[in-house]
């Protein structure tokens, strides 16, 4: 175990993770040359298309006599449960700053996560070779968060190689060997899971106490599964059949098991003696907690009889994402689909993606929202909402509860003006302003999720130039005024339409949709009323305006009376289709109010 060192990449979304783990790679001789491709460890074609890395990815190296484990981590927010998981698996971090951009808002997320672990950090200026790399900004910028020594930061270049062997003999210097106990009962933290066609679900596993070989027993403490291990091995970074792994390693056991579900990440794994002496001794490993979905949007197919095909390829998704989750919903305008949760907008993104690429699939997706919690008066009991359509009589409703995320933003100071501006387009609760140095604002605030996940994070690019960006993290349910809105078409409420949103804003959001509506909806023979409503009270009104057919036009002269006895009875005619006329909505006019 002396000789073993773990560790992690931490950095913001494109600082340079995965470019500098090639040069590693390149460097311990892991890949040979002819291998070697650019972003090795992204596995997936589109992390490498969009450049960033969406699943963690462990290798194992050999340099100068030490095992070297490395994770290379995501960077952006949706997946920031990943690094937590990440961090709690290694000993150290090296902590990656684009020299060209500085310290931003996921840095400092993931910085403050390593230090809560007690890691070991190792500062690293990437990108120095770039014509507009400013080093020494960058590193008064890391010394000012970190408050380490100048001469403590490395300086490195993940495209030419420069600095990569200095960093690697910090790593074997710095970060300390794993402290475990080789013979104790089995605890291994799984930090990741994947399905393997013919192994079964794969534990992504750090051993903490003892050792697991083929043929062991083993139990999963938080599903209590049971299980026989198939196979055990490293990431050389293809899975590579090693006959045992002991503590301090970091490999995968091949449990064999048919779903992914049961291989939960942040789990124990522990092993069964015959006698199930060992299960009562062993204390599962700390920080266990379900991933929750923080975004829900529904995916409904463009055919009918796509539905089978849309399940199973969701389906198939889900073996190698625990976090994603779905469940049948149906809807009479878009009919059957599905109501799923994401982590975040870019999680519903690549699961779009996939959907597409892997399966030819183009989903109908409605706008994405947050689950709130409902208490009720009746025995003081509290319900949670996933949709409007399950939001009980505002006469049964105590209070609703809406989530908050503690929300940090890095801006160059020049944008500080517009970036604030923005914020008060929202529910935002200003808290602190931090100059991490003359030209670098750090803004806190509080503010609901639902005003976050949508269109924010674009709207903050627009004001900034770009340059801004954004990190947060959930800060627990407030009570909010919130309160359903509904749509009435010809005095019929159409289910699909409905949507929860802040009592302040009720007026513009009603009159907004039944003025897209009056745009989407084709016209009819009779006039068609829209309303908004809250409750039984209409907040705002507009109307389609019928067609009207000329039926004076096979008159041609005669009495006057002639003409009006017409008019007369095509007046009836529209009183009467008035009450029985029902519209028919396009599938169109609903993306355009869904969609914002």
């Amino acid at each position: 175990m002396k000789n073993i060192r773990n560790f992690c990449i931490i950095a913001h979304i494109d600082h340079g993770k995965s470019t500098l783990a090639d040069r590693i790679l390149e460097l311990t001789g892991t890949v040979e040359k002819r291998k070697m491709k650019e972003q090795l460890l992204d596995q997936m074609d589109l992390e490498r298309e969009r450049g960033i890395t969406i699943k963690l990815q462990p290798v194992r190296m050999k340099y100068k006599g030490y095992v070297l484990n490395l994770i290379d981590t995501p960077g952006h927010v949706d997946f920031g449960y990943e690094v937590s998981r990440s961090l709690a698996a290694v000993e150290g971090a090296i902590l990656l700053v684009d020299a060209t951009k500085g310290v931003q808002a996921q840095t400092l997320s993931n910085l403050y996560q390593a230090i809560e672990q007690g890691l070991e950090i190792i500062p690293v200026v990437n990108k120095i070779d770039l014509p507009n790399a400013d080093v020494e900004k960058t590193k008064k910028e890391i010394i000012h968060i970190l408050g380490c020594r100048e001469e403590e930061i490395f300086l490195a270049s993940g495209k030419t190689g420069a600095g990569v062997d200095k960093i690697l003999e910090a790593v074997i210097e710095k970060i300390p060997a794993p402290v475990g106990n080789l013979h104790r009962p089995l605890r291994a933290l799984i930090f990741d899971s994947k399905y393997d066609i013919y192994k079964g679900a794969l534990a992504y596993v750090r051993i903490v106490d003892g050792e697991v070989k083929r043929d062991d027993r083993i139990l999963m403490m938080a599903t209590s599964k049971e299980s026989v291990v198939v196979e055990t091995g490293s990431f050389r970074p293809e899975l590579k059949t090693e006959e045992k792994l002991s503590a301090g390693d970091i490999g995968y056991i091949a449990t064999g098991l048919k779903n992914v579900e049961y291989c939960r990440v942040g789990d124990t794994i522990t092993q069964i003696t015959s006698d199930n002496s060992q299960i009562i001794k062993v204390q599962p490993l700390p920080g266990y907690k379900e991933v929750k979905p923080m975004v829900y949007a529904s995916f409904y197919p463009i055919e009918g009889e796509d539905y089978n095909f849309m399940r199973d390829a969701l389906d198939k998704l889900k073996l190698n994402d625990a976090a994603f989750v779905f469940e049948p919903e149906s809807n009479l305008a878009l009919g059957r689909g599905f109501r799923c949760g994401f982590l975040g907008m870019l999680h519903l993104e690549i699961i779009q993606a996939r959907l597409e690429r892997e399966f030819e699939l183009t989903p109908t997706i409605t706008t994405p929202s947050v689950v709130y919690r409902v208490k009720l008066k009746e025995k003081n009991r509290e319900a949670e909402i996933y949709a409007p359509v399950d939001m009980p009589d505002p006469s049964s409703v105590e209070e609703i509860k809406e989530p908050y995320v503690k929300l940090d933003i890095i801006t160059p100071a020049v944008y500080l003006g517009a970036v604030m501006e923005l914020m008060q387009k929202t529910r935002a609760e200003y808290q602190n302003t931090e100059y991490i140095d003359q030209e670098r604002v750090l803004l806190s605030y509080e503010a609901p999720l639902t005003d976050i996940i949508v269109n924010f994070h674009d709207d903050l690019k627009s004001v900034s130039s770009g340059f801004a960006s954004m990190n947060y993290n959930f800060a627990g349910y407030r009570s909010s005024e919130l309160v359903k809105l509904d749509i009435l078409v010809a005095k019929e409420k159409v289910d699909a339409f409905s949507r929860i949103i802040p009592k302040q804003r009720a007026f513009q959001e009603g009159k907004s949709m039944v003025e897209k509506l009056k745009e989407a909806i084709p016209r009819q023979n009779f006039a068609i009323a829209l309303q908004a409503a809250i409750g039984g009270k209409v907040i705002a009104r507009e109307t389609i305006h019928p067609f009207r057919k000329d039926v004076t036009a096979k008159l041609y002269g005669g009495d006057v009376t002639r003409k009006r006895k017409l008019l007369e009875k095509q007046k009836k005619g529209k009183k009467k289709m008035k009450n029985i006329g029902r519209v028919a909505i396009p599938a169109k006019a609903f993306l355009d109010v869904l969609k914002k």
